[in-house]
Formats: structure tokens, sequence, C-alpha cells
């Protein structure tokens, strides 16, 4: 059972909870009360928006100002009557519980990178649950030695205040350009330590309470893997049955955001509540499936609204939480708590410490290094929240140490934001991680130009009416053309003093990098590239931005990672091995040789846009460092064109259906430019121009939802009449056989059948070419070549032999599989058909047994 069902049975499930409960001591039982609490409630957001507009305005950190102005709010109230309201209203564990984390996790969850966090996720792991496992016996044994806490409740302790709250340190990040993969560490831990803390403080809590045993240590243990791997099932299961649902809706916001806000609240309701896992991981589950494999099922027009609604929300809750915190706050609570308090301090900053300088050199080994000081940045920014908050506020009324910790535990997020929030930015300064470097200055410099200089084309527009003063246009592009020209001098000095030859070459590939962007969004925004596709380009770019800027090179692999490819071929193997999910594994394959087109085929957009404006680009740059930044694009245009070619040979239906719907594209794309042009000039009413738009985006809806298996379709009745022994097979016995074979799509690269493994089935290539190996003595030895009407796996077949070689796609390629269970009615069916494969499979044995054994 789950930390807060343990606790609580009854939960809000709401909004109405958090106007009328959120405060314990205030009236509501009257219209007057519920009127007194709305209006607080909005009246603590208008106070937000202006310290927003504060913070933006002198860059202070927005949730340590938040705090301060509640705690400022909280000493008003008990002076002022007028605002006495606002100390009565107090923070309930409820509210934050089941009304504000779901937001936060969720919307945390869905803009989080999903493939920075799949090439992270060890590191993140191992942060988040043996960090905060290491932070939580530290924590809990300094305070047990130097308190007179038992150790068990000081180990409690020490499990609710290891929660980490990211939301200071992921803006300082943002603010100084940090390397993405250093945010997902950070954000990645928080979310998933935030799960870890609530199954570990229940289990400890048990223990607390109940006293210690072997079988209670066992019991423990065990529940945690329920809890925790049963939340991750529920928010699996929802997210795919709310990705299903999005699917059949089409550009209709209020629907589409009404279902990915149901499945925030609802994951977190069904698990915590009703099935007693844990609702943290099963909201973040499904955040994390709607912000990857879900953003393809929502409409594109939908897509950047749905971005911006949940980053409102995420506002909204993250602002009313440290207000409220503040406003929350007993300094009488605290000073009789200040023995405590400061032992929790020290220990906490020994943990973190230990926790980022013991376990970041570790995470090291499954992916990059994290610099020293950003792992001091790190270490310092693990600031304690919401989450701390909420698991104290939920322990029992009879746990005797409720009281003692709740102030332990305000005063411990009270002094994270407030002095360790506030010594960040100095911190960063000290460490010259604020610096910037030559590339980046340069960068800045160029943009400041591009600026200047665009002023300057639109200056002669002011001029065309014949209204404005040539005097003031003069002054303005004097004025302009000076600061060109200092920016020019600025920049040829940046380039002879500190630009090196690296730096340079950086440069180059960032401009281009920034270029390829801007066209796959243009591309994008016309659907001439499906969601799925333009993030994998655009996640491609990220990487090679991130690794050329911080270190200097191009990474080993963006979208064709060897490691990724492996395991996606082991998957679909063992998924072809099972009646059940062989189907599955055909879509799969046929969902990857489409995807695999299309990314080749932006991709050679992108190189070619590249290449025609690489002079324009990088016109002041050395000359040997753009010919190398050309003959890489060239090498990559090359590789990409070799894709394209390769299912286009292989699958020309395919093409040719994917060519006709971006011709689709390109005239609804025309056609709704035109409507909404006509319509904002009031030419065409607002009802009419709506009834045509709908039109269009549902045609294109309908081009989008034809599926791959349709568009890679193969007829088997005239592909199997290439198979020798099937070229003269009568037609009923011929379409016999047709009924008996089962459809596969593999994508290049793909291993068909592996050596040793038993097999019941062989295999007739339709299109493409196979390629047959064999491991002798450790070293990969080619055996055969086979291509379109030739079939390979009958030994296994025939002899009930283990496979004998491996067979891979060299290309995309169709294939149709006839099982032993098919093949017996077959045969009995077709002797002709028989007889031929006896004949071949012996020709195949008499002539490799005396090299190497056939393909099987």
């Amino acid at each position: 059972m789950s930390y807060f069902a343990a606790v609580k049975n009854m939960m809000p499930s709401t909004l109405t909870s958090f106007l009328i409960c959120a405060s314990s001591q205030t009236d509501t039982g009257g219209e007057h009360g519920v009127t007194e609490q709305v209006a607080v409630i909005f009246g603590l957001l208008l106070l937000a928006a202006a310290v927003l507009a504060i913070c933006n305005r002198w860059k202070l950190p927005f949730t340590v100002l938040l705090v301060v102005i509640g705690l400022m709010l909280a000493l008003i109230s008990k002076q002022v009557p007028a605002f006495r309201v606002l100390g009565e209203y107090k923070i309930s564990s409820d509210v934050i519980l089941f009304v504000f984390l779901p937001t936060l996790v969720f919307e945390s969850a869905y803009n989080l990178e999903i493939r920075q966090l799949q090439k992270n996720l060890l590191p993140v792991l191992m942060l988040a649950i043996p960090g905060l496992l290491l932070s939580t016996l530290i924590i809990g044994g300094i305070v047990a030695l130097l308190t007179d806490i038992p150790l068990a409740a000081a180990l409690l302790l020490g499990s609710i205040l290891s929660a980490t709250d990211p939301v200071a340190v992921i803006a300082l990040f943002k603010q100084l350009g940090a390397p993405k993969r250093l945010t997902v560490l950070v954000e990645g831990e928080s979310l998933f330590n935030d799960a870890t803390s609530i199954v570990v403080a229940g289990i400890l809590l048990s223990v607390a309470t109940e006293g210690f045993s072997g079988e209670a240590a066992l019991q423990g243990v065990g529940e945690f893997f329920v809890v925790f791997f049963g939340g991750i099932f529920v928010g699996m299961l929802l997210g795919w049955v709310f990705g299903q649902l999005l699917q059949r809706v089409r550009a209709n916001s209020d629907i589409e955001i009404s279902l990915t806000m149901v499945l925030a609240y609802g994951s977190f309701l069904i698990a915590e509540h009703f099935l007693h896992v844990s609702g943290v991981m099963a909201t973040l589950v499904a955040g994390l499936m709607m912000g990857s494999w879900g953003r393809t099922k929502i409409s594109p027009e939908v897509g950047g609204f749905m971005h911006h609604f949940w980053e409102y929300m995420a506002f909204v809750c993250n602002a009313l939480i440290f207000l409220l915190v503040g406003l929350s706050v007993d300094l009488s609570d605290l000073y009789n708590a200040i023995g405590v308090l400061v032992v929790v301090l020290v220990s906490m900053q020994i943990s973190r410490a230990v926790v980022i300088f013991g376990l970041m050199p570790l995470t090291g080994r499954f992916s990059q290094t994290v610099s020293k000081a950003y792992q001091v940045v790190m270490d310092w920014g693990g600031l304690r929240g919401a989450i701390a908050l909420a698991i104290v506020l939920y322990l029992p009324d009879n746990f005797p140490y409720k009281s003692q910790f709740t102030a332990v535990v305000m005063g411990a997020v009270l002094f994270t934001l407030i002095v360790q929030a506030t010594a960040i930015g100095p911190l960063v300064r000290k460490l010259g991680l604020d610096q910037l470097s030559a590339a980046d200055k340069l960068a800045r410099i160029e943009g400041q130009m591009m600026a200047k200089n665009n002023a300057l084309q639109r200056i002669p527009e002011l001029q065309a009416g014949g209204f404005f003063s040539y005097q003031i246009a003069r002054q303005l592009r004097d004025r302009i053309s000076g600061e060109v020209d200092q920016l020019a001098s600025e920049r040829e000095s940046l380039r002879s003093i500190e630009l090196t030859t690296d730096e340079e070459r950086a440069v180059v590939y960032l401009r281009c990098f920034g270029l390829e962007r801007k066209l796959y969004f243009d591309m994008f925004t016309k659907r001439h590239l499906s969601e799925q596709v333009y993030r994998d380009l655009a996640f491609s770019l990220e990487l090679c931005t991130e690794s050329m800027r911080y270190q200097g090179n191009l990474p080993k692999a963006t979208i064709y990672d060897p490691k990724r490819q492996a395991i996606r071929q082991l998957v679909t193997l063992w998924m072809q091995r099972f009646p059940l999910t062989r189907r599955w594994a055909s879509r799969i394959g046929v969902a990857r040789t489409s995807g695999e087109y299309r990314r080749a085929w932006g991709r050679y957009q992108g190189c070619e846009q590249v290449l025609a404006h690489l002079d324009i680009v990088a016109k002041q740059e050395d000359r040997s460092v753009v010919e190398e930044v050309r003959r890489r694009y060239q090498a990559w245009q090359s590789s990409a064109k070799s894709r394209i070619d390769a299912v286009a040979e292989q699958f020309p239906e395919f093409v040719q259906v994917m060519q006709q719907q971006l011709g689709e594209r390109l005239v609804s794309q025309a056609q709704r430019e035109v409507i909404q042009r006509e319509n904002i000039a009031g030419t065409i009413p607002d009802g009419i121009a709506d009834e045509i738009i709908q039109g269009l985006q549902k045609h294109v809806g309908e081009l989008d939802a034809k599926t791959l298996n349709a568009q890679l379709h193969v007829d088997p009745r005239e592909l199997l009449r290439k198979v020798p022994f099937f070229a003269q097979t009568p037609s009923e016995e011929f379409d016999r056989v047709a009924t008996k074979l089962r459809e596969h799509t593999m994508p290049s690269g793909q291993d068909i059948i592996c050596e040793g493994q038993a097999g019941d089935s062989l295999f007739l290539i339709a299109r493409g070419v196979v390629r047959v190996v064999k491991d002798v003595d450790g070293v990969s030895k080619q055996l055969n070549t086979l291509v379109a009407g030739q079939f390979f796996g009958e030994l296994a077949l025939l002899l009930r032999a283990p496979r004998s070689a491996t067979c891979r796609a060299v290309t995309p390629c169709a294939l149709y599989e006839l099982r032993r269970v098919d093949l017996d009615a077959v045969r009995s069916a077709c002797p002709a058909i028989q007889q031929s494969l006896e004949e071949v499979a012996q020709e195949r044995y008499g002539r490799d047994r005396t090299d190497l054994e056939s393909p099987s």
C-alpha cells in the first residue's frame, strides 16, 4: 500500500477541495467563507504575476521572492485586521498532493526531452534511487547520533528531506545556457526521487510505528517494488489508452487538452487511491508517454497551445505553493526546533555532497562526465520544496514527532529557498560559469549585426509613403550604420585575438545547425514532416549542437545509434517468437522502415539547404574550415540519399503514397493560407472560413491516418510467383499456400534469424537483400547474399535443426514466413512443393558441408 493510502483513506479528488478545504481554520460553512477564499486565491495569483514581472525585470529568483513575500504577508496579517484571513489560510497536504502535484509532475515529464532522458537514464536512476537511499541513511544517522530522535524516526525524517526541488536550479541553468544534459540530470533526478522518497517514507513510517524485524524488512523491500513498478505499469497503461483516444480527435484543442488533464489527475488518483501504488510514478510515466509517443497523437495545430497550457498550469501551482509556504511558517515553532534544525541542515549538506561527488563520477562510466563546477552547483542547488512538505504534513496525528518534524522540514525548506537559492547566482559567477566562450561572444555579435542590418533594410519602407521625415530617416540610418561598423570591428578583434581554429569550426557548424533547425521547423509547420520525424531530426541537431559547443566535436551517433538499434532488434526478434505479439512485431518493422525513409528524406533536404547557403553563412570564415564542413555535409547528404534509394527500390508503393501525401498537404496548406488571409481581410465570413478550414484539416487528417501497412503492403500472389518452386504451382494450390504466409517488414540492419536459435519456419524474400553470415572463431564470415525470390531457413524447418547461420537485412525487406505447422498442411496438398524444398535443402546442405553449414 502506498504511503498516502496507508495514512489516509479518504482523499479529495476535485479542484473544489483547494478552494474550500485549503484552510483548516477559515469558516467554510457559508457563502461568505467560500467567497473569501476565492478572493484570496485570485489575489495571490495577481500577486504572483506582479512578482514574476519584478523578477523578470531585475533578474531575481522567482520562488525565493514568493516565499519572502509570503512571510511578510504572514507578519502583516497578525497586525492588520484586513489581512487576517491570510494568516488563517494554511497550506494543506491534500491540496499539494491531489491538486498541485499531478500538474507539476505531469508538466515536467511532458516537457522533459525523452531522448535525453533515455541517454542518461542510468545516471538519473543512480542519483534518484541509490542516491536518495544514501542520503536517507546519512541524514538519519547524523540526526539519530546528535539528537534524542530514535533511529527509525530519524531515517523517516531523512527520507522526507532527501526529495529535491529543481525549480530554482533549472531556471538558473536555462539562464546560463547550461548543457541540456545537465538540466535533464537535475530534473530527472527530482522527478524520480520524488516517487522514491514517498515510497521509502511509507516503509519507514511503518518501521517507526510498528518496530523493525527481518520479516518487516523483507516485506518493506517487496512493497517498494510493488508500489514503485505498479505505478509505472498504471502510468503506461493509462498513457496508452489516452494516446489512442487522442489519435481519434483531430484539431480540437478543448477535447485534447481536457484528455491530457484527465490523464494527469486520473493516473494519480487511480494509482494512489484505488490501486495503492505510486501515484507519482503513474503520473510521471503517463507524462513521459504523452511527451514522446503521445505527441504524435496530438494534432499539430494543438501542440503549441498544449505546451503553453501546461506551462501556465505549472506556473499557477508553483506560485501558489511557495506563497502558501511563506504564509504557513510559524516562527515560534522554528525557534523551538532550532537545535534539531541546525543538525538537520548540516546533515543535509553532507548527504548532498556525498551523493553528488560520490555518485556523479560513477555516472561518467555510462555517459559523458559532468564538470566539477557544475557538480558544485548541483550540490548547492539541492533545494527542498513541496514534496517534503506534503509528506511531513501527511504524517498521522498520533505520530509522536509530527509537530517537531513539521517545524524542522518547514525550516529546512525555508533555508534552502532563501539562503541556498539566493546564493546560487554568486556561486555561479565565482565559478566562472557565466562567462561566454569566444564562439558564443561571436554568435552574440553576429546576431546583433544581423538584427541591425535588417533594421537598415526596413528604413526605406518608412519613406515609401512620402510622409516620413528624410532627416529623421537619415539620422536613424547613420546611427545604426555606426553601430554595425562598431560591431564589425569587435568581431574582427575577437577573431584575431580570441578565436582559435577549433572555435571557428564550431561557429560554422553551429550556424549550419541553426539553418537546418529553421528548415525542419518550417517543414513541420507545413506538415511536410510528421511530429515524430521532426522531433528525431531536431534531437539529432540538439546533440550535435551540445557536443560541438561544449566538447568541440561531433557525436559518434545521433539518429542511428547502434546500441539503440541493437536493442530494438532484440525486442523485435523476441516479439516474433510469440503468436500474440508477432503482428505487433510486423507493424513495428513497417514503422521503422517508414520512419527511416522519412528521416532520410528530411535530412537530405536539410543538407541540401546548408550546402546551398554555406558560402553565405560562413563568408567570413577560414576557407579550409568551410571546406571541411562542406565535405561533412556532403557525406551526410550522400548517406541520406543511399537510405532513400534503398527504400525506394524495395518499396516503390510507399514512395508513391508519400509523395502523394506530400502533394496533398502542399495543396491543403496553400488553400488554408488563402482562406485565413481572406478571413482576416473580411472578405470571407468567420463561419464559412471555419467550415472550409475544418474540411481541409479533415482531409489532411485522413491522409495521416492511412496505415503504414497499407503504404508498404506487398501482394503475395504477385511476388510468390518469383519463387522458383511456386512458379508452376496450380492456382488452387498456390492460393492455399498464400493464405498460410505471414507478412513481415524488416528495416535495414535487422537480424531476421540468429545462429543457434531454434527454428520452425522458413522465410521467403519478397523484396530486399538479405546477407547470410556465420561466426567462425569469433570472426563473422559472409556465406551468401539472397535477393527477392529466394528463401532461407528451410534446414531448420525440414531437419528440425537449430539455425546454423545469421540472416541479416541489408536493405529494408518484405518477407513472408511459412511455419512448420502451416507447412504440414501445405505439403500434403502440394507434393511438388515438398519435392522442391527437399531438393533445394539437399543441394545447399551438400554444397556447404565442405565449407560451412547452409543458412537456416
